[in-house]
């Protein structure tokens, strides 16, 4: 089922709790892993998608079809894992296991250092840049895209973005060995 066709099951009467779970199917995976490279910890991100999934239930009725469920989806998605950040308000713990964040790996580089490393630099970026600095680095998503999910100007997120990676190169620098 495609996106257009989705949306408008989602709208017609009937067909509303079938529309959601294909939603839910379609959209769980990229969603999870969206959310994972903003608060890091694995049970953390299912927690946040699950509220991201309960949110958009109880929203669907008031979707006007603006943008497309993947874009609003995000959003919500996002706004979530930045509201999971503020409740937490403490720096997410790293292990270093798994990795969510893949490296090219060369000679002389230990992958599983230089990912636990990364992962730390971005743990430690206020909510707002971790978030913006996920998107584009790791989703590759444009600025405009982010505008849209974000509710933000694109020069607010240019900024945000760069002050960002500045704050990640620093972090690596000083904590390499």
């Amino acid at each position: 089922m495609n996106e257009d066709s989705l949306v408008l099951s989602l709208l017609q009467e009937g067909q509303y709790e079938e529309a959601f779970s294909k939603m839910v199917e379609a959209f769980s995976e990229k969603l999870y892993w969206h959310v994972r490279s903003i608060v890091l910890d694995h049970d953390d991100a299912d927690d946040v998608v699950q509220e991201t999934f309960l949110k958009a239930w109880k929203a669907l009725p008031t979707f006007r079809a603006d943008s497309g469920i993947y874009t609003w989806l995000y959003r919500i998605a996002t706004n979530e894992a930045l509201s999971f950040l503020r409740r937490k308000k403490e720096n997410v713990s790293l292990d270093g296991e798994g990795g969510v964040y893949t490296l090219a790996g060369s000679d002389g580089v230990d992958g599983k250092k230089a990912v636990t490393l990364l992962e730390r630099a971005i743990g430690t970026l206020p909510s707002r840049q971790r978030a913006v600095f996920s998107l584009r680095h790791f989703d590759e998503m444009t600025y405009e895209c982010m505008a849209a999910v974000l509710g933000a100007s694109v020069g607010a997120l240019k900024a945000s973005y760069h002050f960002a990676e500045e704050k990640v190169k620093r972090f690596i620098i000083s904590h390499s060995d």
